[in-house]
């Protein structure tokens, strides 16, 4: 089906314009919300060419999105001067190394927050908004495509919109779509999604037709996601929390349905995911933020029976599946607003296992999922938090020690930023093994942790500082002069290990 084929609004055929001539309908300073969720649904076409013109031109805009966007895109607009300002999340190396340069400020946010601080003017207005379509109907409702994240909003609050119409996408994308817009304060309703498959919307993103200012058509693909294939790292995490499953259901806190689950972005994630394909779980279904690989290959095992997300953010190999075998998967997945995908109201109704990636963590459960070093911003914390502390069961998964020689432990007396405090955090996972912090005191978390996750290289070095700390005293006990030298040490001698600042002391 052609570009104009899938425009079924006859108002809006006279407003079809070139990419670059769209955007010039962007102005300097601007405050631009635009569509887009994990590499999937975004601009493909306006953005990259204000990329273009902000290399030859002085102008810079405040750029929000519902999460990171594809292609290079990010890297261009960052490289371009074109940025001021960026939120709620990214995950390009160029934006980041920008923000880290401090050239381009960033607004890291809980990704459920984003729509409800601009519906509440808490953040600047809104300008306009650029959203990809799979077409526009009749009564010139946008119907979208991979991603729904935070463009329905957009589309309500900006000033002019801009509808990039993408060819590439199967019509029969119409249909997975749930698009729920709440009231504003004091007049929320309640969302009442009860399970998975719930729906409680519209399959169209509803608009004002004399705010659109432009129709551009592109026929770019979502840029396929880095799926990286299991390690002996990650099939040891997947195993570990698969037993731990295992226990729960013999416990008779879990059946072999488990309970509805959610797992970030990452080889880690879809490692775990992908191990249930080989267990004895069964009608398994998940509430997630991004439909990833594991999800679709968890459904053709006919292990998943439902999914829904925000968007779908898969491989170039996966993505060619799913798009020539839709009608096969359209009755199986939902996509939602991602203030509905990552509701806490909704997270803590349905019972939500979330098993999440640490960059760090500590003794005490204490997780760092965003900065390096406590300073080099690394993505974002995406919905991580909105599941974690909303979860029934909260995990969060990481490699126990990585670089040469295991220079980097995971685990840590301190962590060097707090993303998700120990309040959230239920279960860690490293290959090493797993720690159930369910109701244990400081004390016992610090214990458990050292002994089944920690890196063999480092345990007798964290056993020490445990020791030494609880001889202190105190709730909570550390040696403040002590507990962030390990990041110091590897800063100056490019390992942690307490062997190296020993040996340059002698």
């Amino acid at each position: 089906m052609t570009g104009i084929d899938r425009l079924l609004f006859e108002k809006y055929k006279d407003r079809i314009i070139s990419a670059e001539t769209a955007s010039k309908l962007i102005n300097n300073n601007d405050v631009v919300g635009t569509s887009g969720f994990t590499k999937a649904g975004d601009s493909k076409s306006v953005l990259p060419a204000f990329a273009k013109r902000a290399s030859l031109e002085n102008i810079a805009i405040t750029l929000i999105t519902g999460a990171s966007l594809g292609h290079t895109t990010d890297a261009d607009l960052a490289s371009n001067g074109a940025l001021f300002k960026r939120m709620p999340f990214q995950a390009d190396a160029t934006l980041r190394r920008h923000i880290n340069n401090n050239d381009v400020l960033y607004i890291d946010q809980h990704l459920s927050e984003t729509a409800e601080l601009l519906q509440n003017g808490h953040l600047p207005k809104l300008n306009i908004a650029i959203i990809e379509a799979s077409g526009v109907d009749e009564n010139g409702n946008i119907i979208p495509s991979t991603s729904i994240g935070n463009s329905a909003t957009f589309a309500a609050l900006a000033d002019k919109i801009i509808i990039e119409i993408n060819t590439s996408f199967p019509i029969e994308l119409k249909g997975i779509h749930d698009v729920f817009i709440q009231e504003e304060y004091p007049n929320k309703q309640i969302i009442p999604i009860t399970a998975v498959d719930t729906r409680i919307g519209s399959e169209y993103i509803t608009i004002n037709p004399a705010k659109v200012v432009g129709i551009v058509f592109t026929e770019a693909q979502d840029s396929p996601a880095d799926i990286a294939a299991a390690d002996e790292k990650t099939t040891a995490i997947a195993n570990h929390l698969l037993r731990f499953f295992e226990k729960e259901v013999a416990s008779g806190r879990l059946s072999n349905s488990l309970l509805p689950l959610q797992a970030g972005i990452g080889k880690v994630a879809n490692a775990v995911l992908s191990g249930f394909i080989n267990s004895k779980f069964e009608n398994l279904s998940m509430y997630s933020e991004v439909l990833q690989d594991s999800t679709f290959d968890l459904i053709d095992s006919g292990k998943m029976t439902f999914a829904s997300a925000s968007s779908i953010t898969v491989s170039k190999d996966c993505y060619s599946k799913i798009m020539n075998n839709f009608s096969f998967y359209k009755n199986k997945m939902i996509l939602r607003p991602q203030n509905i995908s990552n509701a806490a109201e909704v997270i803590r109704r349905l019972g939500i296992i979330a098993i999440n990636t640490a960059i760090e963590f500590d003794i005490y459960g204490n997780v760092n999922s965003t900065h390096i070093s406590g300073t080099k911003m690394m993505n974002g914390i995406g919905g991580s938090g909105d599941f974690a502390r909303n979860a029934y069961l909260s995990v969060f998964v990481s490699q126990s020690a990585s670089k040469e020689n295991n220079a980097i432990s995971h685990v840590l007396p301190m962590v060097s930023h707090v993303d998700h405090t120990e309040h959230d955090v239920d279960i860690l996972v490293t290959e090493q093994g797993l720690a159930d912090l369910r109701g244990l005191a400081p004390v016992e978390r610090a214990r458990i942790i050292i002994k089944n996750c920690v890196h063999p290289d480092y345990k007798e070095q964290l056993e020490d500082y445990c020791n030494r700390a609880q001889a202190l005293g105190g709730h909570t006990p550390h040696i403040l002069s002590e507990a962030l030298s390990w990041h110091t040490r590897f800063t100056e001698n490019k390992s942690m290990k307490h062997e190296y600042q020993l040996e340059k002391m002698i």
